[in-house]
């Protein structure tokens, strides 16, 4: 694989920017915008062909989704706990809407999806501690609303209606260990698609290159409902948590942004 330049990546995307529509390389693949696009530069998956690659990473994105990016997954301390399985599921988990169908009838279900702006209907939300430095997992029953009142008494009966303690969390530091290194730098690229005779194909409009992923601008995210955390368990399996983004939202937790 040929080693480019930064500048001679740049240069290959803004001839792919002019190609105007693309025929989807990978039909029928959710993927296929990024894989495409890879195809189009001649590189291997996320396997950018530049000095320091472990530093970037190309991200790619249909112009027209609103459907939310999977940023990193990464589990709550105290680790020891298991909190996913073991708190969340069996204390405050719910029946799956599957039991008894496609699982067992025990079949329990933890899927939330938290804001640091508002309290789920379920009374949970994401705060933020910036004097002790974590990112934290809060519940109140009062936010919990009507629908869920049988659920509250199963909560009241299993561990009482109080703050959950401990609290799950994730430290600052250990955040922006696991975001900085995944997204220290990013070539984010938005696409148009379209069908045509059953075809579809894409047409790369906008490219950023975003530099510097900031730690403060992410907690701002996580305050602001841009930012979400994503819980999405079973009795049977843990899909594991994640940190979710809205759409167009990447290019604010970077400190430098620069359209190309």
């Amino acid at each position: 694989m040929q080693i480019l330049t930064k500048e001679q990546l740049i240069s290959e995307l803004k001839k792919i920017k002019n190609l105007g529509w693309i025929e989807n390389a990978r039909q029928g693949n959710v993927g296929g915008v990024g894989n495409t696009l890879e195809d189009l530069l001649g590189i291997e998956e996320n396997n950018l062909p530049i000095p320091n690659a472990a530093e970037w990473e190309l991200k790619t994105q249909r112009i027209e989704t609103s459907s939310l990016t999977t940023l990193f997954h990464m589990e709550p301390s105290p680790r020891a706990l298991r909190f996913v399985p073991r708190v969340f599921l069996l204390k405050y988990g719910w029946p799956h809407e599957e039991a008894g169908i496609k699982y067992p009838e025990t079949e329990m279900s933890f899927r939330q999806t938290i804001s640091g702006k508002d309290r789920s209907d379920r009374g949970f939300k994401v705060v933020i501690n910036r004097t002790e430095k974590k990112v934290l997992i809060s519940f109140d029953h009062n936010s919990v609303g009507e629908r869920h009142s049988a659920w509250l008494q199963e909560v009241k009966n299993r561990v009482g209606l109080g703050e959950l303690n401990p609290q799950p969390y994730w430290g600052f530091d250990d955040l922006f260990h696991k975001a900085g290194t995944k997204l220290i730098n990013c070539f984010y690229v938005q696409a148009q698609s379209k069908k045509e005779n059953g075809k579809e194909y894409f047409k790369y409009e906008k490219i950023l290159m975003l530099q510097r992923f900031s730690i403060e601008k992410f907690l701002t995210s996580l305050e602001n409902n841009d930012v979400l955390v994503d819980f999405d368990a079973r009795t049977g399996h843990n899909h594991g948590t994640k940190f979710r983004l809205r759409q167009n939202k990447l290019p604010d937790l970077y400190d430098s942004v620069t359209e190309i």
